[in-house]
């Protein structure tokens, strides 16, 4: 079993889902708002990695799906910056484990780190409202 900090989007449906497969999964899930939180740089960088910048992204975002916001043009320290002032912008959720940090919900990689349930596959990242 894990505790996992887990930054949401309140209200968000497929970050319900998420929570409750962490749960069925038995892990203790500290659900905190993502969009209230007072992000730093070194604060925020940590979850992302070593993906690419354009996965830190969250292509639901109504910036980044009306072109305002294209991730493929900026730069780390750009996108830490858009973030610090636009928390919509982050893909979610942000998971912590200890000092382990992930960005995202890929079930495989999340059975990977600390165990999932098999009813995980179903469960991503993309928002339920662009499943619709």
């Amino acid at each position: 079993m894990a505790n996992v900090i887990f930054y949401e989007k309140p209200g968000c449906a497929s970050n319900a889902k998420q929570k409750a497969l962490l749960i069925a999964s038995g892990h203790r899930v500290d659900a905190r708002d993502l969009l209230r939180e007072p992000w730093s740089a070194s604060s925020l960088r940590p979850f992302f990695g070593e993906k690419p910048v354009r996965e830190w992204f969250n292509a639901a975002s109504p910036r980044v799906k009306s072109g305002e916001v294209n991730p493929d043009r900026v730069n780390p320290q750009e996108a830490i910056v858009m973030m610090i002032l636009d928390p919509g912008l982050i893909r979610r959720p942000l998971m912590r484990i200890g000092d382990h940090c992930e960005s995202g919900f890929d079930p495989a990689q999340v059975r990977r780190w600390i165990g999932l349930e098999p009813e995980a596959e179903g469960v991503t990242d993309r928002c339920a409202m662009d499943a619709a």
